[in-house]
Parts: structure tokens; sequence; C-alpha cells
């Protein structure tokens, strides 16, 4: 019998314990299923004295009923606390509701075309361990043109294409091209780069064309790189950022000062399958100007082109927004058109 009493007195000490630290609705939920059912070990104790002989019944029942209405009382009370201070909170915040606040009809942000597409660029490029890199839009004739083995006669640096300023030799740059120079100037072979921007040329404004338009670069240099390579990149970047795995890329001989050999990439048409207006019924469209990076802009640059290759590649962000969403005109993504934005 004075184990029964032992357990009881600790059974109490625990259930008003458990009760008193409750916090929370659903703690004190907790306790009264542990300690509070009929299944519970008090419940057990009080049905086990029917099992006592009458002496034991005498000491222990009165203990047992006494504790049962103590623990039911005491959870009675958390419980209408903890009620009392779920309506105080309540209370209170109603208090601080400010009725004025709420302004029907509100707009909500979204991102701008470009900024969804070079994310989604930046993110395939980290992956394959490129770095991202950025620079400055008012620019030198040798980072623009020189350096990148461009003559001093070809017909971009006229000013039917360059926007040439008023300071000597100072221009708007014309591709991103120019932080390709940059970044192996500061940083030694083996290195990766993806460089996204605006650029600026010389030209009307119209359905396809821009003074102002967005570009991306990207740039590898290290030993024993190959055309494979740089296709094998093209290829993952256009099948991610169009979301289609069956995308195939054709590859066609081109010419640009930089780049030795050069290729132009065409990519499958996304809006067909037989051949449409966009892709002029060829089934490709042409979208990267792409090649080996030139021996005369690696010495150009610091670095050996007998111990280094390159492949460099050039896109038109801007085209490649449009293509992917369908964009007739480029004057939506900077007229501020809020109808047109929010689609995205």
């Amino acid at each position: 019998m004075n184990e029964i009493l032992l357990r009881i007195t600790q059974l109490s000490a625990e259930i008003t314990n458990a009760l008193n630290n409750a916090q929370t609705e659903h703690e004190l939920e907790q306790v009264r299923l542990k300690y509070l059912t009929r299944s519970a070990e008090l419940a057990q104790l009080l049905a086990g004295l029917k099992d006592l002989d009458s002496e034991q019944k005498r000491v222990v029942g009165p203990q047992l009923n006494q504790i049962r209405d103590q623990v039911f009382r005491l959870y009675d009370e958390c419980k209408k606390q903890l009620q009392d201070k779920i309506y105080q909170a309540a209370q209170k915040r109603k208090e601080l509701f400010d009725v004025t606040a709420y302004n029907p009809g509100v707009l909500h942000g979204s991102l701008h075309p470009y900024t969804i597409v070079n994310q989604k660029l930046e993110d395939v490029f980290l992956s394959m361990g490129y770095t991202i890199v950025d620079g400055q839009e008012l620019e030198d004739e040798w980072h623009n043109f020189d350096v990148l083995n461009i003559p001093a006669d070809h017909p971009a640096r006229d000013l039917q294409d360059t926007l040439w300023l008023e300071l000597p030799q100072k221009l708007m740059r014309t591709h991103t091209s120019n932080m390709q120079v940059r970044v192996m100037q500061k940083q030694k072979p083996p290195l990766a780069m993806l460089c996204s921007g605006r650029a600026f040329r010389y030209e009307a404004t119209d359905a396809t064309h821009d003074y102002v338009f967005w570009q991306t670069e990207g740039l590898l240099v290290n030993t024993d790189i190959s055309m494979a390579h740089l296709l094998a990149t093209i290829k993952v970047f256009l099948q991610a950022v169009f979301e289609r795995e069956d995308l195939a890329i054709s590859v066609r001989p081109t010419y640009f000062p930089f780049v030795e050999p050069g290729i132009e990439v065409h990519m499958s048409c996304v809006f067909c399958k037989n051949g449409c207006k966009v892709c002029k019924y060829t089934g490709y469209i042409e979208i990267v100007g792409a090649g080996m990076v030139h021996p005369n802009v690696l010495t150009a640059c610091g670095v050996d082109p007998k111990s280094y290759s390159g492949f460099a590649f050039g896109f038109g962000l801007t085209r490649l927004v449009m293509l992917k969403y369908g964009i007739n005109d480029i004057r939506l993504l900077t007229g501020g058109n809020l109808e047109f934005l929010t689609q995205f």
C-alpha cells in the first residue's frame, strides 16, 4: 500500500507540473491525453480500487478522489486562462487594425521578361562553373574594337553602327565582348565567364531593331578546349531556356574577326515542326554567333595561344526573350506598358 500512496503523490506532482507548464491549447490537450483520459494512469489507479481490501480502500480511495478533483479543477482553470489569453490577444490585434489601410485594386509587381530569362541563363552557367560578370557601358576604342581583332577599316566602326562620343576615342559599347577582354586581362586561365548587359548601336527603331538592346557573351579559356565543348555548352543552355530537351542545333561556318574558326548556330524552330514565317520555312532559327577565340585576341590579352585555347559565344538576349515569349515587337520590352508586362 505504501508503494501505491507514493505513486499517487508522484503522479499528482507530475500532472500539476505539466498543467502549469502548458503554454498553448495544443500543449494543454497533450497533457489531458496523457494524464486525464480513461486509459491514463490516474483512471487505472481509480479502477484498481476494487481489487484492494477494505482497509486499503479507506486510505487510498479518498486520496485518489481528492487528487482527481484537484487536477481536473486545475485543468479547467488552465484552459480558461489560455482561452482568455487568446481572446485578449485577438482584441489587441483588433485595436491595432487600421481600417483605412485597405486599398482595393492594388497592383502587384512582376519580373520583366529580361530578368526572367537572364536569371535562367545565370542559373545554367553557374551550375557549369561559370562566373557572372558585369562591366562598363562607356568604353574605349581599344577594348571595344582593337583587341578584338577588328581592323580600323571595319564597317562596324562607322558612325552608322557605333555611337561615338565627343570624348576622345570613347564610345557606347557595341557589344558585351569588351568584358571578355577585361576579364582575360585581369584573370589568368583557366577561366569561364558570362556577361549580360546593354549594347548600343546607331540604327533606327522599328519592330525588330532598337538602338539599345541586351546582349549576352560567354567565354571559356583553358587547355585543350575544342569546338565540341562549345557546341555542347550552347545546346545545354538553349534546351534549358526553351525547356525542350528535343531542341536541336545546326552549325554553319561564318566570319567574326575575334574567332577562328567562326560559326553561327541555328536552333530548331520552337514554333513549328515543318516551317513557319518565324523560321522562314526552314525549320531553324539563327540564334548564336560563336567560335574558337582567335590567337591574336588571346595574345593581346596576355594569354599564350600555344598553351591555351578557348571558345566565345554571343547572342542577343533581346532576340532570345522575343522568341521564348512570342513577342513580335521589340519596343514592347522597353515601352513600360503595364498590361504587357504583368503577363509575366
